[in-house]
């Protein structure tokens, strides 16, 4: 677990005693992907002004995020959309810093034949050990509602599905994340995208994560934080290179040329603002989980 604290000086405090109490510091989670360090740069690191507001900042891959938000650990966090269907009395969704898009969505991959593994897949009961990125995951949904009858299911670190599936530990893997750049280059095959499966479904953009804030602050804060994200972001595309240095701390050994593919395939308007087609998507998710059964219905205001 990596634990940063970031802090700016104090603009004069807001009069409303709650922001006041609240504006000394807020926990943030987002994972260490180049796209979240691409959007969250600015903020954490004193590029704009973050209205008095100081963050303290935890990096885990976006599983590790769902979990933590399932404790009601953090103040604001990325996390899965799945994951947010079953959090919505807790968390509230922000406008800003949404990944949301078209042609980016998760791959279900092999080492085998991809048509035997799309042909067994079609079974009822299919009996294929798949590597997942994580229960809750939007990717684990979107793998379930192309394929209910997939149930054997093995749930992993994104980062080590590509090895899984190549050691033959299970038949397919459903990988996210800068792997959809890497995997033809170790001999893997691509059995479907379930990206494009939705996108067929719907006509929509795929929802893949959002950015929550607790239901419980007040409602000013909470649009100062959606304030401070997004222009978070657009100093993030005015000044692509800013945060380049942040970015590779934590690419490990991705290549330049795989970040930028990864944050420009992640990072679109729909991070700045999710806009009336964004939310639509994300409800059309969650219908879709509710009609399913996956989730039980939701009574609360999903966005803020």
């Amino acid at each position: 677990m990596q634990l940063m604290h970031f802090e700016r000086t104090l603009k004069p405090m807001s009069p409303n005693p709650a922001l006041q109490t609240l504006n000394s510091s807020l926990t943030i989670g987002f994972s260490p992907c180049p796209n979240d360090c691409f959007i969250f740069d600015a903020m954490i690191h004193n590029k704009i002004d973050t209205e008095g507001l100081r963050f303290d900042v935890l990096m885990e891959d976006v599983e590790t995020l769902n979990q933590k938000a399932f404790q009601s650990k953090l103040d604001i966090t990325k996390l899965s959309y799945h994951a947010y269907a079953y959090l919505t009395k807790e968390y509230q969704l922000l406008n800003a810093g949404s990944a949301l898009g078209n042609n980016c969505g998760p791959l279900l991959i092999t080492i085998k034949s991809p048509e035997t593994i799309l042909s067994e897949l079609q079974s009822p009961n299919s009996e294929l050990k798949i590597g997942i990125p994580g229960k809750y995951t939007t990717a684990n949904f979107l793998l379930s509602l192309a394929f209910p009858g997939a149930k054997n299911k093995q749930e992993m670190v994104f980062s080590d599905i590509e090895n899984a599936v190549l050691n033959g530990k299970v038949d397919a893997g459903l990988i996210i994340h800068e792997n959809r750049f890497t995997y033809e280059q170790k001999g893997l095959k691509k059995v479907i995208d379930l990206g494009e499966y939705w996108e067929k479904q719907t006509q929509m953009p795929i929802p893949l994560g959002g950015i929550v804030i607790k239901r419980s602050l007040p409602d000013e804060l909470k649009n100062k934080v959606n304030r401070v994200i997004r222009r978070s972001v657009e100093y993030a595309f005015a000044n692509p290179k800013s945060s380049l240095g942040f970015v590779k701390e934590h690419a490990q050994a991705m290549s330049e040329e795989v970040m930028y593919k990864h944050i420009n395939l992640y990072v679109n308007n729909y991070s700045v603002d999710l806009g009336k087609s964004g939310r639509e998507a994300v409800q059309l998710l969650f219908d879709k989980a509710q009609q399913t059964g996956v989730i039980n219905k939701i009574n609360e205001q999903l966005f803020i």
